[in-house]
């Protein structure tokens, strides 16, 4: 609850909608939009943040790109499960991606019944901290770790969504695990590429 029920599952894009507009010619892209998340939310990572990200990766994979949405939610649709973790969508000229916030307890709900562990193998990498209380199963985890993951993972896994919807590799409802497996794959590719250069040298220097 409060990303993808399982990570693997498609985030039912062909089912949302976007109100944005086409960037006109000559506007820097991709556009931010900030909201301001609720009380008990809040956004892991920053505007910089994102954009360093996207700097270390090739321009061919990130200049379609139009928006960067950081999208408030509402708790009761998080409680639902009915709030994903961020989400890629286009249409009319629009290729925008949506990153959600966190709550601000650090705790990634689950549900009642205790995650498959395929769910958990998601996220090992980040956090293993798994716990119960009276309203289910979570995972804790702490800022420097779900900002990484959101860095790291979310965000990468999202851009690979666009570049199959820009390149039309496998933008069909009949061919959801290619599409899903295509921004699993980038991620476990582009991530190992942005941690080189985390630390500035002569090599790798931006």
């Amino acid at each position: 609850m409060g990303g993808r029920k399982s990570p693997k599952l498609a985030d039912k894009i062909f089912n949302r909608q976007h109100n944005l507009t086409a960037p006109h010619d000559g506007q820097t892209t991709p556009i931010f939009i900030v909201e301001n998340p609720s009380r008990d939310f809040y956004f892991p990572v920053t505007v910089d943040e994102v954009k360093e990200i996207l700097g270390r990766l090739p321009k061919a994979h990130t200049d379609h790109l139009t928006h960067i949405w950081f999208q408030k939610i509402k708790k009761t649709d998080y409680l639902d499960g009915k709030a994903f973790q961020g989400s890629f969508v286009c249409g009319s000229g629009v290729y925008s991606i949506i990153l959600n916030p966190f709550p601000t307890d650090n705790k990634m709900r689950l549900g009642k019944n205790k995650p498959l562990t395929k769910i958990l193998n998601y996220y090992k990498d980040f956090t293993t901290d798994l716990n119960e209380d009276e309203d289910g199963w979570y995972l804790k985890w702490t800022e420097e770790k779900i900002s990484r993951y959101y860095l790291e993972n979310l965000l990468l896994h999202e851009i690979g969504h666009s570049i199959d919807s820009f390149y039309e590799r496998y933008w069909s409802k009949a061919t959801e695990q290619k599409r899903e497996n295509w921004a699993d794959n980038y991620v476990a590719v582009w991530a190992d590429q942005i941690r080189e250069n985390y630390e500035p040298n002569e090599k790798n220097a931006l």
